[in-house]
């Protein structure tokens, strides 16, 4: 079972997605290693906590402005989509949008053109586990990014 340093992060909100709502944790905490409890100075993280766990997301889309500097945009859907559905070849039909995005119409099914990828972090007080630039993706050294789980289903949580 996961567990954490015990801080309250309901009321905390992330700068691009809102409020924050618990989820699970990691199950490396440790509260004897000082590297999950010596607290840290975020200069661009602020509201993180040392010792939490925190899953970042990387969404892919052949609709969106990858490479530009809208291709990071809020809400969500506003950078996955910012070129529009008609882009993917979705939304030609007079098909209702459900029919469309399933590709019951003939257009392509809609979780073939957008993907996430995520990683999972417990944050640690350590440069031995220093990684220097997570904008431009996942970390794949040595074995991460080797133990994937791929499934279908909702990266947004609970709202749509």
């Amino acid at each position: 079972k996961g567990k954490g340093p015990g801080t309250a992060i309901g009321g905390m909100s992330r700068r691009l997605g809102g409020s924050v709502r618990q989820g699970l944790r990691c199950h490396h905490y440790d509260a004897a290693d000082s590297k999950f409890t010596t607290p840290y100075d975020w200069q661009h993280c602020v509201g993180m906590v040392v010792g939490e766990t925190y899953e970042i997301h990387w969404p892919h889309s052949a609709s969106g402005a990858c490479g530009t500097p809208n291709q990071y945009q809020t809400p969500f859907y506003d950078g996955v989509f910012c070129m529009g559905l008609e882009k993917l070849g979705i939304g030609l039909s007079s098909a209702g949008l459900g029919d469309q995005v399933q590709g019951n119409d003939g257009s392509p099914v809609l979780s073939s053109k957008v993907g996430v990828q995520g990683q999972v972090f417990t944050i640690v007080n350590d440069e031995n586990y220093y990684y220097p630039d997570l904008i431009r993706g996942w970390i794949q050294d040595g074995d991460y990014g080797s133990d994937i789980a791929k499934y279908t289903g909702s990266t947004t949580g609970t709202s749509r």
